[in-house]
């Protein structure tokens, strides 16, 4: 082990010692009152209304029942940007034709904000479901193609020679030999895609849902309960966590299997 290389029980404690001295400022800041007590509650109010939440309704639904509502749209949304986003982007990078097709459209797209699109996801689906997916699908969407894109187009030429060797057509090619070349990059576009699409759904909840953590921290803002506000910040932070981690142990399993 190198020196700059932390054991397991290292970087717990690390990370333990770093949200110890978070709480404890936060404890500091409402205790000496940097802002109102009521804007600024202490921690264990946070958790105390957290915990009131799950069997008192907010908004017409649990806490975990506004959790359970944010995970079904993401799920949906950030599967569909991937069951998109990683295929086409494999594709423009082996088929020139539609990466010249498709590549002035998507670079002048990729760059507005997902938060733009909540106008439109109103006005076309209102508070169902279709909304939020939208948005989500519209952040997480080009991290997945471009990551994609670039693994196909990094690719080392002796891989492809070969396959077209053996008599390989262009289909197989990118299923056999591109997908497999370019799979940490992909799921690096993933991982990335996963948190920006994440980010987007709270965005959306906030204006186009009837149901889900971004609609629940609203309405405590209108409240003017902060700690509701807190208390879905702090569920949105974890559920997010706990997405990248599962994609990075993901993207670590592939690197030691193609290192072995």
């Amino acid at each position: 082990m190198d020196g700059t290389t932390l054991t397991r029980q290292q970087y717990l404690r690390r990370s333990t010692l770093g949200l110890l001295i978070f709480v404890s400022l936060w404890t500091l800041a409402s205790w000496i009152e940097l802002a109102p007590r009521k804007f600024l509650p202490l921690p264990w109010d946070v958790v105390e209304r957290g915990l009131d939440l799950v069997i008192r309704p907010f908004s017409g639904h649990l806490l975990q029942a506004h959790l359970a509502a944010s995970i079904d749209r993401y799920v949906r949304g950030f599967a569909l940007a991937a069951i998109v986003g990683v295929p086409l982007g494999l594709l423009m990078g082996w088929y020139r034709w539609l990466d010249n097709i498709v590549t002035p459209l998507f670079d002048s797209l990729r760059f507005v904000a997902p938060i733009a699109w909540v106008p439109f996801a109103a006005l076309w689906f209102g508070t169902g479901i279709g909304g939020p997916i939208l948005i989500i699908f519209a952040g997480a969407f080009s991290p997945c193609l471009l990551n994609a894109y670039r693994g196909a187009r990094y690719v080392e030429r002796k891989y492809i020679e070969a396959a077209q060797v053996l008599g390989a057509s262009g289909p197989r090619i990118v299923c056999e030999v591109l997908l497999p070349a370019s799979l940490p990059s992909v799921i690096s576009g993933l991982r990335v895609g996963a948190g920006a699409g994440w980010q987007s759904l709270i965005g959306a909840e906030l204006i186009a849902a009837n149901s889900g953590i971004g609609l629940m921290m609203v309405r405590g803002q209108a409240a003017l309960d902060t700690s509701i506000v807190m208390v879905g910040m702090i569920a949105a932070g974890v559920i997010g966590m706990v997405v990248d981690v599962a994609l990075r142990g993901v993207e670590i399993w592939i690197e030691r299997k193609r290192g072995a």
